[in-house]
Parts: structure tokens; C-alpha cells; sequence
């Protein structure tokens, strides 16, 4: 008896799909793989290899001059600047654009009238194009045409974004964290749903309520989910917010918001520099690829 049970579960153990053809799995993924070789991994090689050498500015002719342009790149001060520049700007992105997405959550997940068109309105915004987010607000902050911006003038306030790097870099964090706060809401409040409510019972009974409640049980709880949302945000800041800052102040005014993803366009198609421009975008690659590597690692330590 116990034989044949134990032969039924090997065999349930063995038992997997079969094809009736060698060729179908092949085809079904051979579509996939093709979009990552041509959009992807094809310019991936490309960068890599223009960043090896030095071109003219029409691409006509090519010296390889190894590793110059990444040693030219990192004793650039101008580059440092913008390292730093990006770093502050993705951290300001994350951490106000996932504040606000928590915060909006937890009122979300509560037992309110009207909450499923609370929700799909919040969602909303996420569909938006970042070069319409970025119209949208420069008819909000703009100081000749915007409903705020018109506003503060007149209420004696200075401000002028064209001018003042520090209000033209607030303004590009503002619309891009607004962009992205959406894609957070929708993973923070998975994460609230997914918690179980006895554990949310017995914490009640036990007398923790409120902000204590919050920091004692939910936080730990959606820790995963919080360190998942933080690195997809520090590649969106990146990468994804290029549409939002050229819309509002194309790196300007003078280079006060002028990220690393702005820097490499400016370089490459506007001055014609590819060498440099290849190499940036290397550098931006190989930080991605870290991250993700990370966030993986991260994630499945906790998995396991």
C-alpha cells in the first residue's frame, strides 16, 4: 500500500507539460525574444561599442580609443554635478511619490462609502503621458499662464522657474512624483489588502491603534513591497521622468535640472558627442542592472 501511494506521487512529482511538437515552444516564445533582441539587446551592444570609440559627429568614420571616454566622463566636474544632481532628484521622486501613494492607500483600504471610485480615480493618472503631465503643469506653476503661478506673483511671491534653478528643479520633482504616484497606490494598497485582517483584530484587542498599529504591524508587513516600489522608483526617476523635465525646462535653467538621462540626450543628439553619450549611457545601464540584481536578491531572501 504504501508502495503504490508512494508511486502515485512520484508520478504526480514527474508530470509536466508536453507540447505535441518540439517546434511549439519555440514559437511561442520566439516573438518575445525577438522584441528583446531588436529594441534592446541590439542597441545594448551598440552603446556598448560606440563607447569604446571616438566618432566624427556625422558617424561617417570611427577611431577605437578604450576606456578614454569613460576616464573623460568621470573627471568631468560637470558630470559629477549631474551624478549628484540625479541622485538627489531620484531620491526626492521616491520618497515623496511613494508618501503619498502609502498615505492615499491606507485611507483607500478603509470602510468608506464611494471607496472603488476613490480608487479608480487615483488610478487615473497614471495613464497620462509624461509630456502631458508636464503641460498639465506648467498651466498650473507657470508664471505667465498658470492658475498657481499667477497666483503667487500676486501674493508677492518670486517665482519664476525659468530663472531659479531651485524652483524649476522643485517643479520637475513635483510633476514627476504626481506622475508616478498612481503605479504606487496600486501596489501599496495589493500590499494593505494582502495583510491579513486577524492579525489587524488581534492587534486592536491588544489595544495598538492608530499610528502605533501602523508602525508596529503594517509597515514591517509591507516592507517587500515597500523595497520594490523604492527601486522601480529610483529607475523611474532615472530614466522614465526624461519626457516630464524637457517638456518643463529642458535641463534648465542653466543645468539646475539637468539629470544624468538629459545630460546623455544633450550630449549625443544635440552636440553630437556619441562617444560620451554611449558611455553615459553604459554607466546608466550597469547602475540599473545593479539595482535590479539587488532588489531580486533582496526579494528572494525574503521569499525564502
Amino acid at each position: 500500500m504504501q508502495g503504490g501511494n508512494r508511486r502515485q506521487g512520484r508520478k504526480r512529482m514527474e508530470r509536466r507539460t508536453i507540447f505535441p511538437h518540439r517546434m511549439l515552444p519555440v514559437l511561442l516564445v520566439a516573438p518575445q525574444l525577438l522584441l528583446t533582441g531588436f529594441f534592446f539587446l541590439w542597441p545594448a551592444a551598440q552603446a556598448i561599442w560606440s563607447s569604446f570609440t571616438l566618432q566624427d559627429p556625422f558617424g561617417q568614420s570611427s577611431v577605437f580609443v578604450g576606456f578614454e571616454n569613460f576616464s573623460l566622463l568621470l573627471g568631468d566636474p560637470l558630470y559629477r554635478q549631474s551624478m549628484l544632481l540625479t541622485l538627489a532628484f531620484c531620491v526626492a521622486v521616491s520618497v515623496l511619490s511613494m508618501g503619498i501613494a502609502l498615505l492615499l492607500a491606507v485611507f483607500a483600504d478603509r470602510e468608506i462609502r464611494g471607496r472603488a471610485i476613490y480608487r479608480t480615480l487615483l488610478i487615473w493618472p497614471y495613464a497620462v503621458a509624461p509630456a502631458i503631465a508636464a503641460v498639465l503643469w506648467l498651466f498650473l506653476l507657470s508664471p505667465r499662464i498658470g492658475l498657481l503661478g499667477r497666483r503667487l506673483d500676486d501674493a508677492g511671491i518670486d517665482w519664476n522657474y525659468y530663472v531659479n534653478g531651485a524652483q524649476a528643479l522643485a517643479m520637475v520633482v513635483l510633476a514627476s512624483a504626481w506622475k508616478q504616484v498612481s503605479y504606487n497606490f496600486i501596489f501599496f494598497l495589493a500590499g494593505l489588502q494582502s495583510i491579513p485582517r486577524a492579525v489587524i483584530e488581534a492587534s486592536r484587542m491588544d489595544g495598538a491603534r492608530g499610528w502605533r498599529r501602523f508602525r508596529t504591524i503594517t509597515f514591517p508587513l509591507l516592507s517587500p513591497t515597500i523595497f520594490f516600489l523604492l527601486v522601480v522608483n529610483l529607475v523611474y526617476a532615472a530614466f522614465d521622468t526624461f519626457g516630464t523635465i524637457w517638456a518643463l525646462t529642458k535641463g534648465g535653467p542653466g543645468k539646475a535640472t539637468e539629470t544624468l538621462v538629459i545630460k546623455v540626450y544633450r550630449d549625443g543628439y544635440l552636440n553630437a558627442d556619441i562617444g560620451s553619450s554611449a558611455a553615459q549611457s553604459v554607466v546608466l545601464m550597469v547602475a540599473v542592472i545593479a539595482l535590479t540584481a539587488f532588489q531580486f536578491r533582496f526579494l528572494g531572501r525574503r521569499g525564502g
